[in-house]
């Protein structure tokens, strides 16, 4: 029996490594899409896509389609986890946020639906699209957390880009039978987050200071509360997603949630430091629209039979092990 075959979009993302160690586990040829560009990142993937390693990467951009790469591969299964994904940076970009994190989306249904109908690929071919929290925005957050019948007002260019990428997946899922499902993912972390992001940001900066390198630590809105779980967890979540036997959408979440403060207070105790002797606050780290609190109501996917295995301790703990050790080695 043939391998599957699977394409990872932004596989060499924090999700994207995981996700390709996960299905190169469980036997699948794994394509991975990088975006070329002039700081050649592949640090989490460089162990996945060595030359003993049945892996491949391919240069491709969302914003030109992947037509000549799907039709060239004929995956089984295609993960679009790719996207301008810092949400403060998509106010600041956010034309590009709408084409690589919105209209890129409607660039490969459109390309799997051309490339069944024309009988190129498979009509089996699975389409997951990674939509997020930040769609719901300012909704009133409801008791037991947002589900997937939950109303969406996003805020950011970033959650405005991932609402449309959503509703699209769903219409051609609707319209022309597709596989095609979203996995809606609440904030997830992990030792492989990009270290411009608020919890790396803080884990890499109390290793710092905890080692005589750094001084203070500055951040904007420390009351945001945040669902957040470890992204092994949540790919997990996704592959299971696309395994059921029908398309559907899906809330991925662990049902809890913390401040920044929160995070901040665990990891400072973590080095045994005062919080309060070394972070600092400044309004120029704020969001034009913040998103005061975001808890998921994941009880639909539960049901299928996936857990998170990490809470928010073990998960905070990870990461400050981690960088506690990359910063004494002097890595970052």
């Amino acid at each position: 029996m043939a391998k599957k075959k699977a394409l990872i979009t932004g596989v060499n993302g924090q999700d994207g490594s995981y996700l390709a160690e996960l299905l190169l586990e469980k036997g699948y040829e794994v394509h991975g899409v990088v975006r070329r560009s002039s700081n050649f990142n592949t640090q989490r993937i460089d162990h996945l896509f060595a030359p003993d390693v049945k892996g491949n990467i391919h240069f491709g951009d969302l914003s030109q389609g992947l037509d000549d790469l799907i039709y060239r591969i004929k995956p089984d299964e295609i993960y679009n986890l790719g996207s301008m994904s810092h949400v403060r940076v998509s106010f600041d970009v956010p034309v590009y946020t709408g084409d690589v994190t919105g209209l890129a989306v409607c660039r490969i249904l459109e390309a799997i639906k051309r490339g069944i109908d024309n009988e190129i690929i498979s009509k089996a071919t699975k389409y997951y699209q990674a939509s997020s929290s930040e769609m719901f925005g300012q909704t009133t957050t409801p008791e037991g957390g947002y589900d997937e019948g939950s109303v969406f007002t996003p805020v950011s260019p970033y959650g405005c880009a991932k609402l449309y990428g959503y509703h699209i997946t769903r219409s051609y899922r609707k319209g022309y039978g597709m596989f095609a499902s979203n996995g809606i993912l609440f904030n997830h972390e992990s030792p492989r987050r990009g270290p411009t992001f608020v919890t790396r940001k803080i884990t890499i900066a109390a290793a710092k200071i905890a080692l005589g390198l750094q001084d203070k630590l500055v951040l904007g809105n420390l009351d945001a509360r945040r669902d957040w779980g470890h992204s092994k967890d949540y790919m997990e979540a996704i592959y299971h997603i696309m395994q059921q036997p029908e398309p559907d959408d899906y809330v991925v979440a662990t049902g809890n949630n913390y401040s920044v403060l929160d995070f901040v207070e665990e990891v400072f105790a973590y080095h045994g430091l005062v919080w309060q002797d070394y972070v600092e606050y400044d309004k120029s780290y704020l969001r034009p629209n913040e998103v005061p609190n975001l808890l998921g109501n994941a009880s639909k996917i539960r049901a299928t039979g996936w857990a998170p295995e990490y809470d928010f301790y073990t998960l905070v703990k990870e990461m400050c092990d981690s960088d506690y050790w990359l910063v004494k080695k002097g890595d970052i």
